[in-house]
């Protein structure tokens, strides 16, 4: 079993208006980065729960969407956890661009 991917980003814009900001731009965040197709994404209350494939691998998680931050924990296959430096990484920088939109 591989070690989930944990990433934790603070906003300050309380727990509404980010899950907004991240609803409505899962999509762009998507269709920016050839290599990465979201492929299902459910909210529940402030949990999103969303599988993605990048590389031709496919991965899972969550992110929990509180009123000063979003933790996001990614599970992924083998091939990708060899570049998980660099998924953080990602992760981390697009949903900040998400979180820091007017």
């Amino acid at each position: 079993m591989t070690k989930p991917v944990l990433v934790t980003i603070p906003h300050s814009l309380g727990r509404d208006e980010a899950m907004r900001r991240l609803k409505s731009g899962l999509g762009s965040a998507s269709s920016s980065l050839p290599i990465l197709k979201i492929d299902e994404e459910t909210w529940t209350d402030n949990r999103l729960a969303f599988r993605f494939t990048a590389l031709g691998q496919t991965a899972q998680g969550t992110a929990d969407v509180e009123d000063d931050s979003v933790r996001i924990e990614v599970v992924l296959p083998w091939f990708l956890q060899k570049m998980a430096e660099a998924v953080q990484s990602t992760i981390k920088s697009r949903t900040q661009i998400l979180l820091e939109k007017k």
